[in-house]
């Protein structure tokens, strides 16, 4: 589709200084929406002078319920992206235009604004803010995002169709960039500048107890989630359209575009290698490291470790670890071996998988090859 975006402002008891910000972006963007998340500063007026769309809530629901609000009013209205920008003037509307050049170039990727905090006036609780969510962000996908709490960022429209995002406030940003990691989507940081007024000068709603209590919530949630040894959904790209990633539908794919069958089967053991072994958390950025650093086929990486999804891979596991233990099968499963001796099971799984995993990844990977290399001679 041909690229469209739609510049939004959340705004939320920030009727001063909404005018400077619409009129920076009418230089850059000829669509602009504002969300009015409930503000009490009579807004209402300052919505009407500017002549612009917008979106009115009577109540407060958050700035993640804006954002969600501005993605169905865009996707209603056949916009491919839509770009954030904060009500408070502390970004400026030439960088949110550098973001979109970069969301026009990548179309399926999350570009966000990484903040330069050698600026003056910026706070110290948010220098430690950003650093505390970037190592919970680096703990949970094995990926840098160095700001993942800057407010000026494009999203692909579609990624809010695909994506389950529960939180409403501050703490949507974090989660919606996690999300989208774990589900394959590219997520890039751009530097842009940042200005802080003076601090009796600023205006923030940010709530020390209530926000920190839900990032605090949303990080542990995330985390556990990361921990599971369950593969997330993941989508990847097919001709112009996203669709959910099947192991088989990917493949087929590749071998259509005639991708060399050696790095497709590397590609798919590697995958398999890390999706069958026994380390929740580790794997995944092992999985992510190795995609980059050897240059792996990206879709096939991502989703043929979905072969091993429970309970085949992990119950074999377990059965190759318990025969390594104690030199016979497993074969009665009732609430004694399952129940009371569940660390010897979760021990034999990690054992097990030390043998399955690399036994597993050579087969498929053999496999897929040898049907890469085939299905290539027939092409010729």
């Amino acid at each position: 589709m041909t690229y469209r975006p739609l510049a939004v402002i959340p705004l939320y008891n920030h009727s001063k200084t909404l005018p400077a910000v619409a009129r920076g972006l009418r230089k850059y963007f000829k669509d602009i929406l504002i969300v009015d998340d409930g503000s009490t500063d009579g807004a209402a007026q300052a919505l009407k002078d500017l002549g612009l769309p917008y979106i009115s809530f009577p109540k407060n629901r958050g700035k993640g319920a804006a954002i969600k609000a501005a993605a169905v009013y865009a996707g209603a209205n056949n916009f491919t992206h839509i770009l954030t920008i904060d009500a408070d003037n502390q970004h400026y509307p030439h960088d949110l235009a550098r973001i979109s050049a970069a969301a026009q170039a990548d179309g399926l990727a999350v570009i966000i604004g990484f903040r330069d905090f050698s600026a003056s006036n910026v706070p110290k609780s948010s220098k430690f803010g950003r650093k505390f969510s970037a190592f919970w962000a680096k703990v949970q996908t094995g990926r840098d995002v160095p700001d993942i709490q800057s407010g000026l960022r494009a999203y692909p429209v579609k990624i809010f169709d695909l994506l389950q995002v529960r939180d409403n406030r501050y703490s949507f940003e974090m989660e919606i960039i996690i999300k989208a990691i774990w589900a394959g989507f590219e997520v890039k940081s751009i530097p842009v500048s940042v200005h802080y007024p003076k601090k009796e000068e600023r205006i923030s709603h940010f709530n020390i107890f209530w926000d920190n209590a839900r990032i605090s919530l949303l990080n542990t949630r995330l985390t556990l989630r990361a921990l599971l040894p369950l593969p997330h959904q993941t989508f990847v790209k097919e001709g112009a359209h996203v669709v959910k990633a099947n192991p088989f539908a990917v493949l087929k794919e590749e071998f259509k575009n005639k991708e060399n069958p050696r790095r497709l089967g590397l590609s798919a053991a590697w995958s398999v290698f890390w999706g069958s072994l026994a380390l929740p958390g580790v794997r995944t950025l092992c999985l992510l490291l190795g995609i980059g650093y050897f240059n792996l086929n990206r879709p096939v990486a991502l989703t043929m470790d979905k072969l091993a999804l429970p309970p085949f891979i992990p119950a074999l596991c377990v059965e190759t670890g318990y025969f390594l233990r104690h030199g016979r099968w497993l074969t009665e499963f009732n609430l004694t071996t399952l129940g009371r001796q569940a660390p010897q099971r979760v021990l034999e799984w990690v054992l097990g998988s030390l043998v399955v995993a690399p036994l597993f990844a050579f087969f498929v990977g053999l496999l897929v090859w040898a049907c890469g290399h085939m299905i290539r001679r027939g092409l010729r």
